[in-house]
């Protein structure tokens, strides 16, 4: 595969490994086998009942964690095959991405933090890069799924200085203001791409937002009034749908030509001129705009709406409740997250809260405080 791969990809070749040695496969890249892992690990079986925006028994057509990964996936691949870059790569990281997140998505992670101000907070990035480090228990020689050092990389995309020094050589590029492999910038992006586009599409289907309220957004405006004169008169859920297509086609199209541009000025000739240089991977001025708008208004309009809050009040009242609760007495704990003699008891629960689901959650709140729950 790597004959393939333009010079400043990463290949195997050029990789920087695995924590623990762990011998070859006979038919698989490192890669390819950290994808299989990511697959194969119970953190990501568990995004199934994760949710993006929606708790999950609102509805069984929202996306959830699994469904975006899934999707972010299969966007980050495209770009990286337009650009010579490594997809399996991308693949792995895009699958692994949101492993550490908790449930009832951002309202769930930001109660987390709270809870845990006093004890190093709480951040879904870390906390994906803690669960394939540590707390998969699936291989006899090591803890954790063992993966290739730019897969890691990859999953860390935002890392305060204090978290940066206890990363060791995986938190160097945020003192050292580095870049991270390019595969890693593409699922930045293609992150972006995915939440921003299937949000709209959620918040149409929930009616909390309005095709008349997108129709503000240039974006929007733009694609939908080429579906309308192409097809005047398609039914509104294959007019969402052909618009919806149509932006993320155009976000991923000018992604690329923009970043093919941004790497023939710079000119890299290895990965370790990527790293060194400026941030490549990037859309247009005009397109960034646009994007900036859009995630603007679902902040706004969608994420703030008094549906969603109500929501949010609850799932934040939930964590809240089971933080208090295992802080107060951890023999409530499940046996294996008690702590052991070198970790701290705060952090095991906070991966217990961290991977539960939307339901598992609720469920556990009832088992806890309410009469007649076992």
């Amino acid at each position: 595969m790597s004959e393939f791969l333009a010079p400043y990809a990463v290949s195997e070749a050029n990789s920087r490994g695995r924590q623990w040695p762990d011998g070859e496969a006979l038919h698989r890249s490192p890669f390819q086998r950290d994808r299989d892992r990511i697959v194969h690990s119970t953190a990501f079986r568990r995004l199934e009942y994760k949710t993006q925006v929606f708790v999950n028994h609102e509805g069984d057509l929202f996306r959830t964690r699994l469904t975006h990964s899934l999707e972010v996936a299969q966007i980050a691949r495209g770009i990286a095959r337009a650009l010579q870059l490594n997809e399996d790569l991308v693949e792995a990281i895009s699958l692994a991405h949101d492993l550490g997140h908790t449930p009832f998505g951002h309202a769930g992670q930001d109660a987390l933090n709270r809870c845990m101000r006093d004890h190093g907070g709480f951040e879904h990035n870390l906390q994906s890069l803690r669960t394939v480090d540590l707390l998969e228990e699936r291989y006899a020689a090591f803890r954790g799924l063992n993966l290739c050092f730019e897969t890691r990389e990859g999953i860390v995309k935002h890392c305060s200085p204090d978290n940066a020094r206890e990363l060791g050589e995986l938190g160097e590029r945020f003192l050292n203001r580095t870049q991270p492999s390019l595969e890693a910038q593409i699922c930045n992006l293609a992150d972006e791409i995915a939440y921003n586009n299937h949000d709209v599409d959620d918040g149409l289907r929930a009616g909390l937002i309005t095709l008349a309220q997108l129709e503000e957004l240039e974006l929007f405006a733009h694609h939908v009034a080429e579906v309308r004169r192409a097809y005047p008169t398609l039914e509104s859920r294959r007019l969402i749908h052909e618009t919806i297509r149509r932006m993320i086609n155009a976000l991923v199209c000018d992604l690329i030509e923009t970043t093919q541009g941004r790497i023939a000025e710079a000119s890299p000739i290895d990965l370790r001129e990527v790293r060194l240089g400026e941030r490549l991977v990037a859309f247009s001025a005009s397109m960034h705009g646009a994007q900036q708008q859009m995630k603007t208004f679902l902040r706004k309009q969608l994420y703030q709406h008094y549906q969603v809050l109500r929501m949010t009040s609850k799932a934040q009242r939930v964590v809240n409740d089971l933080f208090s609760a295992f802080v107060s007495n951890p023999r409530l704990l499940p046996p294996q997250y008690l702590a052991f003699e070198d970790e701290e008891q705060t952090r095991r629960i906070a991966d217990y809260i961290a991977g539960m689901t939307d339901r598992y959650a609720i469920r556990e709140h009832q088992r806890l405080f309410e009469i007649g729950e076992s």
